[in-house]
């Protein structure tokens, strides 16, 4: 079960007394933006990366290069992990299993709920600790208190680290399951990518038909802040399994997606995106919702997944 969902305010290194201190491993520009942070706060900080020469400028404001793994290892209990996938968290800490144990490994990399979990399994299996990560900003967002990261794992855990975590950002723990955390962040970027990605491609077709980016900037905003409004509306119908056709109806989706895809021709532009979307309409047709809302297509993708 999820848990209430809890945002902390971001918090600062404790005044006076031992200073405190974290090791991140990956420095692309999220691993920077979070190794930058630390160091604002006042923290030693030990960084490492495959390539070196990406620690420079974190090494010119105060953070410790260490020279291997073990050394970054060796030099903190908590870990921040800043890497492309789990995949890589494996290829870089397997030759140094024996400084495993006894570490907190924060992994903010982004993969799937189920490799979350695995990774927790594998690092448990070497005595260490993980707690998954799912940073819902880009590296800008980093070290500002309206910015939030999901995590999931052991709540001792969290519980023990959540002011070194919340330097980054404020938290939102989402429970026991280490996947929890990872899925919040994947289903957050399905809507994400899928919502940007469609405005490039009506911004395509606006092209075009001569319209700029500038000039189609205050109604694709229009539509974009219209939406909460719809999945609000929707919330208690979907958890209630009901999709009645008297608001919408799937037959009238179908026929408005069928417009967008002849405007798309006609203006010269792929139809690869509007087309699958009317395809997984024209799906719903099939199974005999046409005069159900358009919401009852969440059961078409809840079928066995159809590969492309």
């Amino acid at each position: 079960m999820n848990q209430p969902k809890e945002n902390h305010a971001i918090g600062n290194a404790p005044a006076g007394g031992t200073r405190q201190s974290v090791t991140v491993i990956g420095l692309g520009p999220m691993g920077q933006a979070m190794a930058g942070a630390f160091l604002e706060r006042g923290y030693m900080v030990t960084v490492w990366n495959r390539t070196p020469g990406k620690a420079d400028e974190l090494v010119a404001k105060g953070a410790v290069r260490a020279s291997t793994v073990n050394k970054a290892l060796a030099a903190n209990e908590l870990v921040i992990l800043s890497l492309t996938d789990y995949d890589v968290m494996y290829a870089i800490l397997e030759p140094a299993a024996e400084q495993l144990s006894g570490k907190v490994f924060v992994n903010l990399s982004s993969d799937t709920p189920q490799k979350a979990r695995q990774a927790a399994k594998w690092l448990a299996e070497r005595g260490a600790r993980h707690l998954t990560g799912g940073v819902q900003v880009p590296p800008s967002g980093i070290g500002k208190p309206e910015s939030s990261t999901y995590y999931s794992g052991s709540r001792e855990v969290f519980d023990a680290h959540r002011n070194t975590l919340e330097v980054i950002t404020s938290t939102d723990y989402r429970g026991e399951d280490p996947g929890l955390a990872m899925l919040y962040y994947q289903i957050q970027m399905d809507i994400f990518w899928t919502s940007m990605l469609s405005y490039l491609h009506a911004l395509a077709v606006a092209n075009a038909n001569g319209i700029t980016a500038e000039q189609f900037l205050p109604y694709a905003s229009a539509t974009l802040s219209s939406l909460p409004g719809f999945v609000e509306f929707y919330t208690s119908r979907l958890d209630a399994g009901k999709h009645p056709g008297d608001v919408d109806r799937l037959a009238m989706g179908f026929a408005s997606v069928e417009h967008v895809v002849h405007t798309t021709e006609d203006a010269g532009i792929d139809i690869a995106l509007p087309a699958a979307v009317l395809k997984v309409f024209q799906r719903g047709m099939e199974n005999g919702h046409a005069g159900d809302s358009f919401t009852s297509l969440i059961d078409i993708f809840k079928k066995t997944a159809v590969r492309p």
